[in-house]
């Protein structure tokens, strides 16, 4: 982006030199002043392309925003200066006093539009300029259901048929984990990311990016349940803090691990299911392997198969601190 806006700009300020130049041409007065009219167009053209680099980063909905400030605080002052508070006077006094209004009005009205330019862009809902559909249900996602990565699997299944929102301040928070100096940190933030990058490759996933920021990291949690909110979105985290700060706000929130519990296979005694043998088990003959959920299959005569999938009949479970131990033997071919 960079490299096209800089000829832009040298093209903009050459421009208004040439301006300046061409205006001698025009006021006769200024003939003489031809090097001065041109370093003033010059210095035009620089002052605005400054302003335009200080400008880095404000949105259109910011703009949006402003705009919307202006227009209110206009119409606000307009009207005060047209009631009958206003209607007899020194005109002197009564010209300040409408300039004052609209002056402080104006100011007011832009600022309460910046600070509430999450609200705002709920009335004009657009997320990276494509509008939101009202009859798609939306799911607004935090960066521990992003660094899980079950979310990925679960959008390429097709079970989730609603638009996923990321926040531009889960980004971030994403970016500054994967800059920390711990690696464990680094781990995660980078696999955030990378599974961000996986559900963009997804066909027909609706994925958008919201543009919306925190000051403060800690304020992300409120920030996200306060979004959830306003767009009458579910909120897909794994943080069981969140989950219960969502709750409380009466926001409806999807977990991960509660998904994952839910899916977990009910496992009858006498059924047939096919296991990786990996390791040796505690009674003579017997070999262990692990299902999907992470439950133990403790095989009686499975030692001769250990490193290979094999045939297994359930012969009982029992309920663990981790989840289900399954007991069950090896079934002949």
């Amino acid at each position: 982006m960079n490299k096209t806006l800089f000829p832009i700009r040298i093209v903009f300020i050459l421009l208004s030199a040439a301006a300046g130049w061409l205006v001698c041409y025009a006021v006769r007065e200024w003939d003489n002043y031809r090097a001065l009219a041109v370093a003033i167009g010059l210095a035009i053209g620089i002052l605005v392309v400054l302003v335009d680099i200080m400008l880095k980063g404000f949105s259109l909905r910011g703009l949006s925003a402003i705009t919307f400030g202006l227009a209110a605080g206009t119409l606000i002052s307009y009207m005060i200066s047209r009631s009958p508070l206003l209607k007899e006077g020194d005109p002197q006094v009564l010209y300040l006093v409408q300039l004052g209004l609209f002056i402080i009005i104006t100011y007011l009205s832009t600022v309460i539009a910046l600070r509430g330019k999450d609200e705002f862009n709920l009335v004009i809902p657009y997320v990276r300029f494509v509008p939101h559909e009202v009859e798609v249900p939306l799911v607004v996602v935090d960066a521990s259901a992003l660094i899980d990565g079950r979310i990925v699997r679960i959008c390429q299944t097709g079970f989730l048929s609603a638009a996923l929102v990321v926040p531009r301040f889960v980004l971030g928070e994403l970016q500054a984990i994967a800059d920390s100096h711990d690696p464990q940190k680094q781990t995660r933030g980078r696999r955030g990311l990378e599974m961000l990058g996986a559900l963009r490759k997804i066909k027909n996933l609706d994925l958008r990016i919201h543009e919306s920021e925190v000051a403060k990291r800690q304020d992300i949690d409120a920030k996200l349940v306060f979004l959830a909110q306003s767009m009458r979105a579910k909120l897909l985290t794994t943080d069981y803090n969140l989950s219960k700060l969502a709750e409380f706000h009466g926001v409806s929130w999807l977990n991960l691990n509660q998904l994952g519990k839910a899916m977990r296979p009910e496992l009858v005694i006498g059924e047939v299911i096919e296991v990786e043998l990996i390791k040796i088990g505690k009674e003579e003959g017997q070999a262990l392997g692990y299902l999907d959920d992470n439950s133990m299959v403790v095989v009686n005569g499975g030692r001769q198969h250990i490193g290979r999938i094999v045939a297994v009949e359930i012969t009982s479970v029992l309920p663990s601190s981790s989840g289900k131990m399954v007991f069950a033997c090896v079934v002949e071919e």
